[in-house]
């Protein structure tokens, strides 16, 4: 075969060559691109979220053990809010509740738990728990003696109630609350507006005043209650404190004495395992029962009130039995109680509870049914004899209206019936109370007799003699001209 005959190949295989470098090209390019999107994504990120630059460390602590200590003034602040607060939740104001918050001074020894423990600080620590430990107990005592001595008026409130069972939703304010507030204070410049926002949203006085109420009332599962949600406030806000501070770096306080520093650190580490053993155990709890109860409402509001066959009246979730109380008007067949519990089944939190259903069998549909119309036919008849005495009465009314006629026409005074005169005289002289006339013979020689018409009038008590005086010379004249007599005289009953 000649060599011109051969396929030369050499000029394609190039040119595929340079068409997948260049696809490699563009391909490195767009990752490059991306690359690059990437890092600005993250820088921009980091310095949008970056708050350690604009942390002032020395200020924030002396900051935090300035605000410890409690004595003088400060104890007097807490009283006054405690008491503001506790007149708040009897009155059920939460305007008041919020005041008092704002001018308690009780997250000062919370911050330096958190601090404390942060830093390894044991001064401050035992400086900290002392000063919340004596807050705490002065808070209660002014609560106790504030309901004890003053109870003013129905004292188990809106507000009271709503502190006497935390949820899960109290834990998570607690720690983003504690959060917000320990960032703030470690900024340069404290956010003011921050602080008083928290304390308004973790409420720590609040539960304080509740647990007085309980001691005074002698309620213990309020007093508990309130107890439990302000140890998971104060907890939390230490706990958030105690890992910002962390997160920040903050330089830990060191000792001389080697052996010193490190049983310092072993009980700054154990006091650290131990407080957050009860926020664990807390949390999984309260998560637990929000389980249980979102579970249990969408259960009624997809199985039982959705319907309309059912007239349920209420029911109650009891988390430690495992029972769950459905109440019912009218009796419930067979076949709805196994397709509730059939329903309930599908509920994971709640699957396993007992569901107990309570129908009303004396009042049942049918029953009520033909009581509502045996109900509408006694209307209809007591309407009948509503409508029969009606009639009765407008007879009788044109009877006595016509009698009345009768009688003003046998007595009437050249031509004028009294009804007439009587309306008359109440329009022009709408002061008379009472209006009456009558006519008398007298004789004033014992010879000749005359007749004398007599006006009995009642004016309204509220006028004065001159002024009943005036008007009866009004009327006498009027009524000379109207009876077109002189022989009349007005007598005042």
């Amino acid at each position: 075969m000649s060599e011109e005959s051969k396929f030369d190949f050499s000029e394609e295989e190039q040119q595929q060559l340079d068409k997948d470098k260049a696809v490699e090209e563009k391909k490195e390019a767009v990752k490059q691109d991306a690359k690059g999107l990437f890092v600005s994504v993250r820088t921009f990120l980091s310095e949008l979220l970056d708050f350690r630059d604009d942390t002032d460390r020395d200020a924030t602590i002396a900051a935090i053990k300035g605000d410890i200590s409690f004595k003088g003034a400060t104890a007097w602040i807490l009283i006054c809010s405690i008491f503001v607060a506790s007149v708040g939740l009897n009155a059920d104001s939460t305007a008041v509740v919020i005041g008092a918050m704002l001018i308690s001074p009780l997250m000062g020894p919370i911050l330096g738990i958190g601090m404390s423990i942060a830093i390894n600080d044991i001064d401050t620590l035992k400086k900290s728990l002392i000063n919340l430990a004596i807050m705490i107990v002065l808070s209660l005592l002014t609560a106790y003696l504030f309901f004890k001595f003053f109870p003013l008026g129905n004292q188990e409130t809106s507000e009271l109630l709503g502190r006497v069972k935390p949820d899960i939703r109290d834990v998570l304010i607690a720690f983003f609350g504690g959060l917000a507030l320990i960032i703030a204070r470690t900024k340069k410049g404290t956010i003011a507006s921050v602080i008083f926002g928290v304390a308004i949203a973790t409420a720590l006085m609040p539960p304080l005043c509740t647990a007085g109420y309980g001691l005074a009332d002698g309620n213990w599962s309020y007093f508990l209650g309130a107890m439990n949600l302000f140890t998971i406030n104060t907890i939390f806000i230490a706990l958030a404190t105690f890992i910002v501070l962390k997160v920040l770096r903050f330089p830990m306080l060191k000792y001389a004495n080697s052996a010193k520093r490190r049983r310092i650190a072993r009980f700054a580490a154990l006091v650290a395992f131990l407080v957050m053993i009860y926020p664990t155990i807390t949390f999984l709890r309260v998560l637990k029962n929000s389980g249980f109860d979102n579970d249990y409402n969408n259960f009624l509001a997809d199985e039982v009130k959705s319907n309309r066959e059912l007239w349920f009246q209420n029911g109650t979730l009891n988390t430690k039995d495992k029972k769950i109380t459905l109440y019912f008007n009218g009796e419930i067949a067979e076949a709805t109680e196994a397709d509730l519990r059939n329903e309930l089944k599908g509920y994971d939190k709640i699957s396993d509870f007992d569901l107990e259903i309570s129908g009303n069998k004396n009042r049942s549909f049918d029953k009520i049914s033909n009581a509502y119309d045996r109900a509408i036919i006694e209307l209809d008849k007591k309407d009948n004899i509503i409508s029969g005495l009606h009639k009765e009465i407008s007879e009788l009314q044109e009877n006595i209206s016509g009698l009345n006629q009768q009688l003003e026409a046998q007595n009437a005074s050249n031509g004028i019936a009294f009804s007439s005169l009587a309306k008359d005289a109440k329009i022009r002289f709408n002061d008379l109370d009472y209006f009456g006339y009558a006519k008398m013979l007298e004789s004033q020689d014992f010879i000749k007799v005359d007749t004398l018409t007599i006006a009995s009038v009642r004016w309204k008590p509220a006028l004065n003699d001159s002024i009943v005086a005036v008007k009866e010379g009004e009327l006498l004249l009027w009524l000379k001209q109207e009876l077109k007599t002189d022989k009349i005289r007005v007598r005042r009953d």
